[in-house]
């Protein structure tokens, strides 16, 4: 990706059309507060929804809107709008309610000002210029696809959603940035029944590159529904403690919600009991477990160049060798901490203020052939995909999309109601291999302080971990 630095008389005719009026605001508000930043966000997007044969969502449409973030003596301002011609009062309204609520130092980590226009790169047609109609034929051929499967299938649902965002960012520190991307991701669900039995299976796949990628996913999209049929007459799993072998999709996500949520610094810093547990210098694994999270790294949901505080992307490195490492941080996090800023400062749009989130998490691939991660298992499970599950502090249950048994270092019969439990610290010490191979999920979509469906992307190897505990059911994530 390529972020273009340019003096502000060369920037775009957006940009350069406001500037004078950010400038003029910052400098006339600035001195009453420690800091002050503008946000402008336009966003276009189409969100189409089809359950069986129904239309549930057809839509299109533009939101243009901005917040205002300010922060006095250590107390945060918060003001959104979607009028320009409000902008002032806005501005006023959130230097008021930083003055009211501060009473200790402002402590932001140092960042240095930038002037700049970037754009993730596309690699093929942007959704926008597709027409509705054409995504509304896409998502009826995949509606027919999962039907067709077998007559058992009952229920079916499509989602579509794409949605191109250009934001500018302007501070009280001299930084103006214009940013802008687009985001595409489609859903697939799939219930068959057999009298009281009933089954769903489930497929993801999400892009930021080309609007191609969400077409010809035919397999992808029938082996949902193939899932949920086959499973009518598998057996469940007996409940019992099991060696387990993951694919890299499930590793994907035990990375992202057991693990990464807990590297997030504002979660650390508001509980000093996590903060004890997370210490830096601590092991957590094995010497060979690597543990990521950036948006730096090009081509995927969670990529970008600057954050939503103007913190340029980084790629932060959490684990290294199985010791702790790193944290995600804002400014105010990594200020508060004594640490350097990540670039992790995200908000989902302009009605809500930034937190800290992760972009793309991921553990790095080892050095094990992945036939070998079952070899002298003689009895456990192996989990593939992920169907739901919960994460609570510590502890997380995901379920999986399919599994099998695993005999005597095999693959034997296929199994259903497959959930994996456990504490994540102990699942970490547990990794007894790290597979050879590497798959980056683009499906993500992050929830958190009420900012939910912030894409992401997660990746990993297959792992073996011991002492997993397995069985039971889980809802929907």
């Amino acid at each position: 990706m390529e972020c273009i630095i340019v003096p502000i008389c060369q920037m775009p005719t957006l940009l350069a059309d406001i500037q004078n009026l950010l400038s003029d605001l910052i400098a006339r508000y600035s001195s009453r507060v420690d800091y002050l930043m503008i946000r402008l966000e336009e966003a276009e997007g189409t969100d189409i929804v089809l359950r069986g044969d129904k239309v549930e969502t057809l839509s299109e449409g533009i939101s243009v809107g901005g917040h205002i973030r300010a922060i006095y003596k250590g107390g945060w301002g918060f003001s959104s709008f979607n009028r320009l011609t409000t902008i002032e009062d806005r501005i006023q309204e959130a230097i008021a309610a930083a003055r009211m609520v501060g009473d200790e130092e402002t402590t932001l980590a140092a960042i240095k000002p930038v002037q700049a226009v970037c754009r993730v790169p596309l690699t093929g047609t942007d959704p926008c210029k597709i027409p509705l109609s054409q995504k509304k034929e896409l998502c009826d051929r995949y509606t027919e696809l999962l039907k067709c499967v077998d007559r058992r299938i009952t229920t079916t649902s499509v989602r579509y959603g794409d949605c191109s965002q250009r934001v500018i960012i302007a501070t009280s520190e001299g930084t103006l940035i214009e940013q802008s991307w687009v985001d595409m991701e489609m859903r697939f669900a799939a219930t068959a029944r057999n009298g009281d039995t009933v089954q769903t299976g489930r497929e993801t796949t999400g892009s930021r590159k080309a609007f191609e990628d969400l077409i010809g996913l035919d397999e992808q999209v029938k082996s949902a529904a193939q899932r949920a049929v086959a499973a009518l007459s598998l057996p469940s799993v007996k409940g019992n403690t099991y060696t387990v072998v993951i694919d890299p999709i499930l590793t994907g996500l035990f990375v992202h919600e057991a693990f990464g949520h807990l590297s997030e610094a504002d979660m650390a810093y508001e509980n000093p009991d996590l903060l004890e547990v997370m210490t830096i210098g601590r092991r957590f694994g094995c010497k060979e477990l690597q543990i990521f999270d950036g948006a730096a790294p090009q081509g995927h949901r969670g990529s970008y160049f600057y954050d939503d505080e103007g913190t340029p992307a980084t790629t932060t490195q959490l684990i290294q060798d199985g010791v702790l490492v790193g944290r995600l941080h804002s400014r105010e996090t990594a200020g508060k901490l004594a640490e350097a800023p990540t670039g992790n400062a995200r908000c989902l749009n302009y009605h809500h203020a930034p937190i800290v989130r992760m972009t793309n998490t991921w553990i790095e691939r080892g050095n094990t052939p992945v036939a070998d991660l079952f070899s002298d298992i003689k009895e456990g499970v192996y989990a593939r995909n992920w169907l739901g599950g919960m994460t609570n502090g510590e502890m997380f249950t995901f379920s999986a999309g399919e599994a099998w048994m695993i005999r005597n270092g095999k693959i034997a019969e296929p199994v259903k109601d497959v959930t994996l439990s456990g504490n994540v610290f102990q699942t970490l010490a547990d990794i007894e291999a790290i597979g050879d191979d590497f798959y980056w999920d683009e499906s993500g979509g992050c929830g958190k302080g009420g900012q939910n469906g912030l894409p992401v992307g997660c990746g990993g190897p297959s792992l073996r971990i011991r002492d997993v505990v397995v069985g039971g059911e889980v809802g929907e994530m």
